[in-house]
């Protein structure tokens, strides 16, 4: 009768804070459950250290050893645990009837606005509340006024579906006030109106800015400003190989890369949208900074990968979200510097989590004020990606128009994406 659904997610805790605590997933399978799985894991953020996934086609069983990553929010066990099975197909309804996962309704929108003094810091420690309360931010206009004022726009959802509450409502004006103080000047919750649908698409990028931002390769300026870091050399390495001598049905992917926050995840990720299954897959742990993976794929009609042309598109995909899963550039927005980031869209609609989280944070530790930043999509060459921009205020550290100081920008942020 397939297993009870409260027993297709597992979570046994470490013994010790340094041990790994180890997921285990035993559920109907569907294409993409994996990715699914490490997406809501690096939600949480945690890195996943090994892992096995094995599937005959209908029924997945996935072993992930996982670590809280350095400085990330504390880990909610319970809460992770349901997350992971609201991505699990229903045991009964896949198994039996061989139905495809239905997808859940999408969850609802709600704009949270807060009016309030400005500071050093204030957006990233905002974005941390939310990211605690396990809100997933959607949208972002953040405006500052000529007299030191802010006015936010966070356009959320809610992962736990309680926001309707008056009781979660409560917990989150509690959190913001907490970290906001007196500097509060108002905060307002309300569902999302029509205004939500106007900030779907991000303000005009230049040509030459979206150029640079979505090329697969590395601009000389951003290979320059990985001199400044000698162990980001290794980005440029990659190996991708193509096996079908050993398995009769199916393809071995092996994979020897560069070890980064959500590897893993971009992996998978790129699979799920070519349509390629998995049937099998070890990834190995971290051995002198890089990864290597064992894959069993299969295409989505059940055979091998046979075509060279075929094999050759996959390789070269693989190591283009391997090695620039995010892009970060440094542009002019008139007299004005901007930072950009440019996270790439499944095409299940979702991004890459904890980007706003993660650039905030690089920001802050460098001291650098943000006058405004907005979040979008942007779609280019087939593909849809969320760009992050963000204005920034000059201040006697980073002289804007020094190049050695837009390089040291981008590089703390790619740290802090990537997990360096």
């Amino acid at each position: 009768m397939g297993v009870p659904s409260d027993d297709a997610v597992m979570i046994q805790r470490g013994r010790v804070p340094e041990e790994p605590c180890v997921i285990t997933v035993n559920c109907p399978d569907k294409t993409g459950l994996a990715c699914d799985i490490c997406r809501t894991i690096l939600d949480f953020g945690l890195g996943i250290t090994k892992g096995d996934i094995s599937t005959d086609g209908k029924w997945c069983y996935i072993v992930l050893w996982v670590v809280p990553r350095l400085g990330s929010l504390i880990v909610r066990w319970t809460n992770l645990k349901n997350r992971l099975l609201s991505v699990c197909p229903s045991c009964l309804i896949s198994y039996f009837f061989d139905q495809p996962a239905t997808c859940s309704t999408s969850s609802s929108v709600y704009l949270l606005k807060f009016f309030c003094l400005d500071r050093k810091g204030l957006l990233h420690d905002v974005t941390q509340v939310l990211c605690e309360l396990e809100l997933t931010i959607q949208r972002v206009k953040v405006m500052t006024t000529p007299d030191g004022r802010v006015l936010d726009l966070f356009f959320i959802t809610d992962n736990m579906e309680l926001l309707h509450t008056k009781d979660r409502q409560d917990e989150v004006f509690e959190q913001l006030h907490a970290v906001l103080g007196e500097s509060c000047i108002s905060c307002e919750l309300q569902l999302a109106g029509p205004e939500y649908e106007n900030l779907h698409g991000i303000s005009s990028l230049s040509p030459e800015t979206a150029e640079e931002l979505f090329r697969c390769e590395m601009s000389d300026r951003e290979i320059w400003s990985q001199a400044l870091s000698p162990d980001l050399v290794k980005l440029k390495k990659a190996n991708v190989t193509v096996d079908n001598t050993l398995s009769p049905a199916h393809t071995l992917l092996q994979i020897h890369c560069p070890d980064h926050k959500g590897l893993l995840y971009d992996i998978l990720r790129t699979l799920k949208d070519c349509n390629i299954q998995i049937a099998y897959g070890r990834f190995l742990p971290n051995a002198k900074g890089y990864r290597d993976l064992d894959l069993f794929i299969q295409q989505k009609d059940g055979k091998k990968m046979v075509d060279p042309e075929k094999q050759s598109g996959l390789c070269s995909r693989l190591k283009v979200e391997m090695l620039h899963p995010l892009r970060v550039i440094i542009a002019n927005r008139g007299p004005d510097t901007e930072l950009l980031v440019a996270n790439p869209v499944e095409l299940s609609g979702k991004g890459r989590p904890r980007v706003f989280y993660d650039v905030t944070l690089a920001l802050k530790i460098l001291g650098i004020c943000i006058f405004s930043a907005e979040i979008g999509r942007h779609s280019m060459l087939d593909r849809e990606s969320e760009v992050y921009r963000f204005l920034l205020e000059e201040n006697h550290e980073f002289q804007m128009s020094n190049v050695v100081a837009k390089n040291q920008i981008v590089d703390r942020v790619r740290r802090s994406l990537m997990g360096w």
